[in-house]
């Protein structure tokens, strides 16, 4: 029996108000590759394409948690 038919063959034994689980699961491993691809191509180019003169700007961690509040160990 191929992997397939395993998963298909224990679809029947998993209870109904689980299946939902199983379809988001499956949805998400089965989504398009390529689509994800553009849509981080898009947000580097908008990135790349952003005037914002500060874009650039760094600061440390410790910083960083002192803006925040939070105590570095």
């Amino acid at each position: 029996m191929s992997e397939k038919e395993m998963c298909i063959k224990l679809l029947d034994s998993v209870p109904e108000y689980k299946i939902g689980y199983v379809l988001a699961y499956i949805q998400g491993i089965t989504a398009d590759e390529a689509e994800d691809d553009a849509y981080c191509a898009g947000l580097y180019q908008s990135y790349l394409n952003d005037a914002d003169p500060h874009k650039h700007d760094t600061i440390t961690l410790e910083a960083l948690a002192a803006d925040l509040g939070v105590q570095l160990p």
